[in-house]
């Protein structure tokens, strides 16, 4: 059992960016989904949807966006606060990954946000990973 339930998303993704998959699927979750949502709503993914694998139980399946020259869109995806480690931020102290060319996902009391929707909207939160 995966213990670190983001963690495993983003090596999913990782993985399947590297070996040139046009997908991925998890095992679906709420905060899993918000990711996802968010990194479609930014352009690192081309869509998702939820879905059964072949016994019943929920997965997400997330496609992948590439380049016109068949790169991947996500260079970079790494976990920054973990379980064992959490990491908050106030408004002010949220970072700006790759000088603001990345995203730095927050969970803030408003739901998941962008760095720069956090920035944006002036609250402060978790930092749950950075994409580049």
């Amino acid at each position: 059992m995966v213990t670190d339930q983001i963690a495993d998303l983003l090596t999913r993704i990782r993985n399947a960016l590297i070996a040139g998959h046009p997908s991925v699927t998890v095992p679906a979750s709420r905060k899993k989904e918000r990711i996802l949502d968010l990194l479609v709503r930014e352009g690192y993914l081309a869509s998702f949807e939820q879905a059964e694998d072949a016994s019943g139980k929920p997965v997400l399946k997330a496609q992948l966006r590439y380049d016109k020259r068949g790169g991947p869109v996500i260079r970079e995806i790494t976990r920054i606060s973990s379980p064992g480690k959490r990491i908050y931020v106030n408004k002010d102290s949220i970072p700006k990954h790759k000088g603001g060319l990345g995203l730095v996902v927050v969970s803030t009391s408003r739901g998941l946000l962008s760095d720069s929707e956090a920035r944006r909207e002036g609250v402060g939160g978790e930092l749950v990973c950075s994409v580049f």
